[in-house]
């Protein structure tokens, strides 16, 4: 993104001036060999920096008297663009207190957000299960109230930062009645007995990730987020103000493969001349240049609706998810075709963002449900 365009004020020119000094100074050869330890030591960073303040409202130590979607787009794209597990720990840290934020009684919130803020607690957003992924309407993990609380038994799985968590924004089955309107959220502390989040996940972009299983845990009424059958609304209120910083992130992946592929094309020789000379590759870079700032216009407008006008951005949120992880996912394997054989060799930067990206189509609602978003919305208006 150009944080020149018309879309940004000047206190985000300042911030990403800020962060790109921050991220040189500190995120130059991040250890990713324990990812748990690297994400530890990277919320800590992340908290001591400031960065993760921008996660939070200024009534629990935030910046912004709300979130800001647009500097969590400037920060995930800065981050995203100099090391992927330092987006991973930011992102996870606003997601999965974010329904705590727009939802919470406070007490929840000065128990977590200020926590949050300084990277003293680790956050996770706990949705998706074995047989509901996108599908978040048929949630089976259920909770029952009890006379002193709640009752809690299921599973989710693919949850990010599960086992090093200090706690998990669960959303259950309630029951007030079918589908989607029968859900509720719930703080859970990560030592809750009858939480087991043990079962650790491997994927192609390591990062933190398990399943989580529920058996007979007991929770606290006070557990409860905000009303009793609102957790669907909840879920999607939250993915509204974070999902444009996925797209946000895809960008930053993109824009450093596309760094990287001109400092490749314009060294490598061909010929008499070098890879940059050819037509095929100058048309490749046109085409990887339009996908960059197409995908930034739309995550650039997808945030000046949310903050600037107040209204809900579902439609122009998906749109930019949609375009930047779907540009960012076709730059990359340009880069990574412009590379020849060094592109897919271990250590090598373009190798590791093919990687990185994939999951980006997927997490947060994957393409397809953005599609449907999309047009929902469109023939909503018209009628």
């Amino acid at each position: 993104m150009d944080l020149d365009w018309p879309f940004f004020d000047d206190h985000h020119r300042e911030l990403g001036a800020r962060l790109e000094a921050w991220c040189s100074e500190h995120l130059g050869a991040v250890d990713h060999r324990d990812t748990d330890a690297a994400c530890r030591r990277l919320v800590g960073q992340l908290g001591a920096g400031g960065w993760l303040r921008y996660c939070v409202p200024a009534s629990h130590g935030g910046v912004h008297e709300t979130i800001d979607v647009r500097s969590l787009a400037i920060l995930r794209a800065t981050l995203a663009r100099h090391d992927a597990l330092a987006d991973f720990a930011f992102a996870m840290q606003g997601l999965g207190s974010g329904t705590i934020s727009l939802f919470g009684s406070e007490a929840q919130k000065a128990a977590i957000l200020p926590a949050v803020a300084a990277g003293e607690k680790i956050a996770a957003f706990a949705l998706t299960e074995p047989r509901s992924g996108s599908d978040v309407a048929n949630i089976e993990t259920s909770a029952v109230a009890t006379g002193e609380g709640w009752r809690v038994d299921g599973a989710k799985s693919y949850i990010s930062n599960g086992g090093i968590a200090d706690y998990y924004v669960l959303f259950a089955r309630t029951g007030e009645a079918p589908g989607a309107r029968g859900l509720s959220a719930f703080l859970v502390p990560a030592d809750t007995p009858g939480l087991d989040d043990k079962e650790r996940i491997e994927v192609i972009a390591p990062h933190p990730l398990s399943t989580l299983r529920f058996s007979a845990m007991a929770l606290p009424a006070e557990a409860l987020i905000g009303e009793r059958g609102r957790g669907f609304q909840q879920a999607m209120a939250t993915l509204d103000i974070f999902r444009t910083s996925v797209g946000a992130a895809a960008l930053g992946f993109a824009q450093r493969a596309y760094a990287e592929t001109l400092d490749r094309v314009t060294r490598r020789a061909l010929g008499a001349g070098t890879l940059a000379d050819s037509p095929v590759t100058q048309s490749t870079l046109a085409e990887m240049a339009l996908g960059i700032d197409s995908a930034g216009l739309l995550i650039a407008r997808a945030g000046w609706v949310r903050d600037v006008t107040g209204r809900r951005n579902s439609r122009e949120a998906a749109m930019a998810k949609l375009a930047a992880t779907e540009q960012a996912q076709a730059i990359i394997d340009q880069a990574v075709q412009l590379h020849g054989g060094l592109g897919v060799t271990k250590g090598v930067a373009v190798e590791a963002l093919y990687r990185d990206i994939r999951a980006l189509r997927i997490y947060e609602g994957a393409s397809e449900v953005q599609k449907l978003v999309i047009a929902k919305s469109i023939l909503k208006e018209r009628g």
